[in-house]
């Protein structure tokens, strides 16, 4: 059995403010139960659900060494869907109304946490091979490891798995402050550890300490490589490039499934996915107060209100975008304030064909996926993305740029082409993207049956954890055959030095047994010069 502790910042069903936390509540479900025993740890934060909290069981207490702080620390365990929790309880650091606040106090908080991890390990049922971290918030786990723990026997062969969710977001802050927090000594500030542009930087520390580096799509890994995508780091990315994997995130099916959804007006499958999707459609444009009507282009978003989204882009050419004819626009997210502002005012300009909502509703979100006819990701950079892998399966044609996880799961349709699920644009700019849009909506408009054809191929497409939890699992296998490797070549070391031990035991006892010998021997009684000299008188008479 191999034991896997995978630690984050969040995870549904409990906590989640983004992509990671479908990943970490997802991936844990389709390994192989009888080949590895996959746990999650996360902070027990007051803002969570009490609901889903109430079944949780205490299950240890400690005590953190923090530089010169010394923090409680409670264990609480629960299970949610076959996978065990554990939950880091501290009402200090954990207290506050969002998982997330200004880095001065995040910097505290989650190197709390990482160093937390690690203590609680011997007080669980539970010693893993490796510990899998996800982003900045877990990156100094491996530091600590190195520098704190590997000392003692219990961690000496605890293997690390460090991956990137977003490159952009690395927990920097001032050197002196993360000195003064985790107690670290000088040598883990250097340039080549997380020294990083004058300021301490633990996700380059997990990057630096990791035993493997993987982020969630392959050409995100080549991204990251690249002055553009590298965010500062991509020489650090090049340098660490033979031990860095890309593996796409995949998409829990049992809850993003058409034909069983509870959120969506109708349910559907490949069979009748165009009669149901008109049902969807005019729910949604009811809901909404759009048109009712079955024939025109609708185009639905659920994003972070972003520059990284493409929101620039958008803005630049929503005009445009509203000036095609039976077109109508549905978006949900929230983000930077201008661009709040900015589609509120459009919304009001263009009544019954464009509606927004500032906000996040899990149920609109469905409802967006399930009823527009295509969904619209022009993303300056997205590590893997989920949103056009919700739309394929929901039979909604994705519109994306050509980075990240787009280029590596959307097949760009070309006219005759039988490969294609959706369009995409390569350069990030405007005009690109409007051209690309009104590509799709020409072929929508005038070539139907082939729009039926790239819905139909979507919506076949296979991006279950299934196939990237296979990915996982190669990885995982390889770093405890590496573990083994080392224990019997510790054994065999151990064994070394033992005999050596004994060797230099027995030659020490041979030499003092000789040297003990040569004393009994110069102790004895000598022959006098004077009788020499007799018996030789004897002989000359």
């Amino acid at each position: 059995m191999k034991n896997v502790l995978l630690a984050a910042s969040e995870a549904v069903p409990f906590i989640k403010t983004g992509g990671l936390a479908d990943v970490i509540g997802s991936l844990p479900k389709y390994f192989d139960k009888k080949e590895y025993d996959v746990r999650v740890i996360l902070p027990k934060y007051a803002c969570m659900d009490r609901s889903l909290l109430r079944g949780l069981k205490k299950s240890a207490e400690t005590e953190v060494c923090l530089n010169w702080r010394k923090q409680y620390a409670g264990v609480y365990q629960g299970e949610a869907d076959g996978i065990i929790y554990y939950f880091i309880d501290n009402e200090y650091y954990f207290s506050g109304p969002a998982p997330y606040d200004q880095i001065y106090l995040d910097a505290e908080k989650f190197a709390y946490f990482s160093k937390a991890v690690l203590t609680v390990l011997p007080l669980l049922d539970f010693c893993p091979d490796i510990i899998h971290c996800n982003d900045w918030q877990t990156g100094l786990i491996p530091v600590f490891l190195k520098t704190q723990f590997q000392a003692d026997s219990f961690y000496r062969h605890i293997k690390t798995i460090f991956t990137i969710h977003n490159m952009r977001y690395q927990g920097r802050w001032y050197m002196d402050a993360y000195r003064d927090i985790t107690g670290l000594p000088d040598s883990c500030f250097t340039m080549d550890t997380m020294e990083c542009y004058g300021q301490a930087n633990p996700f380059k520390g997990g990057i630096v300490e990791s035993d493997i580096i993987t982020t969630v799509s392959e050409s995100y890994a080549k991204e990251i490589q690249e002055r553009d995508g590298g965010e500062g780091l991509d020489g650090l990315m090049r340098a660490r490039g033979c031990r860095l994997f890309g593996i796409i995130n995949g998409l829990d099916y049992s809850v993003y499934n058409p034909e069983t959804d509870p959120l969506i007006a109708a349910n559907f499958g490949v069979g009748n996915w165009q009669d149901q999707k008109k049902l969807n459609k005019k729910a949604l444009q009811e809901q909404m107060e759009l048109g009712v009507r079955d024939d025109v282009f609708l185009i639905g978003m659920v994003s972070r209100m972003t520059d990284q989204k493409g929101f620039d882009l958008v803005a630049q050419k929503i005009e445009e975008i509203m000036k095609l004819q039976d077109v109508q626009l549905v978006l949900q997210g929230s983000g930077e304030e201008k661009y709040e502002s900015m589609l509120v005012s459009f919304s009001k300009k263009y009544q019954h064909r464009m509606a927004v909502r500032i906000g996040y509703s899990e149920e609109l979100a469905h409802r967006i996926y399930a009823s527009a006819d295509t969904f619209l990701m022009p993303s300056m950079f997205e590590p893997c993305g989920l949103s056009q892998l919700i739309s394929l399966r929901y039979g909604t044609v994705p519109i994306v740029r050509e980075t990240g996880g787009l280029k590596d799961t959307i097949k760009p349709y070309q006219e005759g082409n039988q490969t294609g699920t959706g369009f995409s644009f390569t350069a990030y700019h405007a005009d690109d993207m409007m051209s690309v849009i009104r590509c799709a909506y020409h072929v929508y408009r005038n070539h139907r049956e082939q729009w039926n054809d790239v819905v139909l191929r979507g919506m076949q497409q296979d991006y279950s954890w299934i196939k990237s939890a296979e990915k996982y699992a190669e990885l995982y296998d390889m770093l405890v055959q590496i573990k083994s490797t080392e224990i019997e070549q510790e054994k065999v070391r151990q064994e070394a030095e033992k005999a050596a031990v004994l060797l230099r035991k027995k030659v020490d006892e041979t030499l003092s047994q000789k040297s003990m010998g040569k004393k009994v021997e110069d102790s004895k009684p000598k022959k006098t010069a004077g009788k020499n000299k007799r018996s030789t008188s004897k002989k000359r008479k």
